[in-house]
């Protein structure tokens, strides 16, 4: 009976020590993204995934971010609290829509009006104030 209760034991501390390792590894892959200016949409653990076979340390994930140029990826990632933070198979999934051809220099044009627009406000201002 008393070997039963200690496989017991052994097994919900297993599973506590996995599911806190899994949540600073969520934490360690969002900080590494979020320094490149990128936003992880989505960790998701693939115990099977690339790299996997002999390795005992890293835990592996699949990561769905977006970049700081707005495109989506996908990809692999290998971490452990003493390896870091290691992508592989980062493939762009979809791109961040471009501006239209015209389009950027009518935005151009449209925040020069509103600037010139501004200026002679807050000149309008001034000259009430004095």
């Amino acid at each position: 009976m008393e070997i039963v209760v200690i496989v017991a034991l052994v097994i919900v501390a297993g599973l506590a020590i996995r599911v806190f390792a899994g949540g600073m590894d969520h934490g360690r892959v969002r900080q590494y993204v979020g320094a490149r200016h990128g936003k992880v949409l989505d960790i998701r653990w693939a115990p099977f995934g690339p790299g996997w076979f002999g390795e005992e340390s890293d835990r592996i994930y699949e990561v769905r971010f977006r970049d700081r140029d707005g495109n989506e990826h996908l990809a692999h990632c290998k971490t452990s609290m003493f390896t870091g933070v290691y992508l592989t198979r980062d493939n762009i999934v979809k791109y961040a829509p471009r501006p239209v051809e015209g389009e950027a220099a009518a935005d151009v044009d449209s925040l020069a009006e509103e600037n010139r627009r501004l200026r002679e406000e807050l000149q309008r201002l001034r000259d009430e104030q004095a």
